[in-house]
């Protein structure tokens, strides 16, 4: 220690820093600090999720109440958008351009909206998802939780919506002539194996669209491109057919997942549809399930510290 005298006045300079000279990782090391929202391990990850399990079905329960709160006719609304689609689907593939395959009315109309049904579940997760992160950037950075657990619940909601659906679907079935038997206890796995892949898809938009908000912008075309390639508003093997296209594209389009998850649910409720049930249906479906709900949650998790940033 020195000291110097200036006109009464004594200067003390301080002794040496034991820190000084460390590099903030360093630092942070001596002092057991870490990075806020720093990633943390898969394993601890999906206990995390699992602790805040019962915030994500409020999460998506709200957000389904929400949904058509403004709207004088509330939630019959989540039944009448998919209704009003597969009527006019109906009007222009089912009378205009003979799109049916050779099925009469009995058929082709549970056909429809069944597809309608199906394909909107994997459609409206899809654009929840890209919205999951960037739609939500204030509760994002005020509040620290596993983000998966946005796009999770927005999927989650989708089940539901879809759920409610169901009761009309089975109305118009049992009013076409198509009554419950045992085949009809294959939704239930079909419904968990669809979920679990638009769970997946969801994880992997809601990362892109963070990354990318014009993405939200964009997919609403490649949704109608998927929805057109995957048969929603006619037999998919038929149309294939007429077209004479090559064996390789159909068995690509057929293999897709939606056309895939639609041909389960379609088969399991419709009697004596005019084609086989393709084969390895069943395994694709679970294929598709597993890629895309573990792939998407692993991709997703790989960018949890950069979910609100900038």
């Amino acid at each position: 220690m020195s000291e110097t005298t200036h006109d009464s006045a004594v200067a003390v300079s301080a002794p040496p820093s034991p820190d000084d000279g460390l590099s903030p990782a360093e630092l942070a090391k001596k002092y057991g600090l870490s990075v806020s929202g720093a990633r943390v391990g898969l394993g601890e990850y999906i206990r995390q999720m699992w602790g805040r399990r019962h915030f994500i079905l409020a999460f998506s329960q709200a957000k389904l109440t929400a949904q058509y709160s403004q709207a004088k006719l509330g939630q019959l609304w989540q039944v009448a958008t998919p209704l009003l689609n597969a009527a006019v689907y109906f009007f222009i593939f089912g009378l205009l351009l003979g799109g049916r395959g050779g099925m009469e009315n009995k058929q082709y109309i549970p056909f429809l909206v069944t597809g309608v049904f199906v394909f909107t579940f994997s459609q409206n997760s899809a654009m929840a998802g890209v919205r999951a992160i960037s739609g939500n950037l204030g509760l994002v950075r005020a509040l620290h939780f596993p983000r998966a657990s946005l796009p999770i619940s927005f999927s989650l909601q989708q089940l539901q919506q879809l759920l409610f659906s169901m009761i009309v679907l089975v109305a118009v079935l049992l009013g076409f002539g198509h009554f419950p038997d045992f085949a009809w206890l294959l939704v239930i796995p079909v419904l968990a194996l669809q979920f679990v892949f638009n769970t997946g898809l969801a994880l992997i938009m809601a990362r892109m669209g963070a990354k990318t908000p014009d993405l939200a912008q964009l997919l609403p075309f490649i949704l109608r491109t998927w929805m057109y390639a995957s048969g929603v508003m006619y037999p998919l093997e038929h149309m294939l057919q007429k077209a004479g296209a090559h064996s390789w594209v159909s068995d690509v389009l057929l293999a897709n997942p939606a056309a895939v998850y639609m041909d389960l649910m379609r088969y399991a409720l419709i009697d004596d549809m005019p084609e086989a049930l393709p084969p390895h249906v069943w395994t694709w479906a679970l294929g598709w399930a597993v890629l895309f709900g573990v792939g998407g949650f692993v991709y997703f998790w790989k960018a949890e510290e950069q979910y609100g940033r900038g």
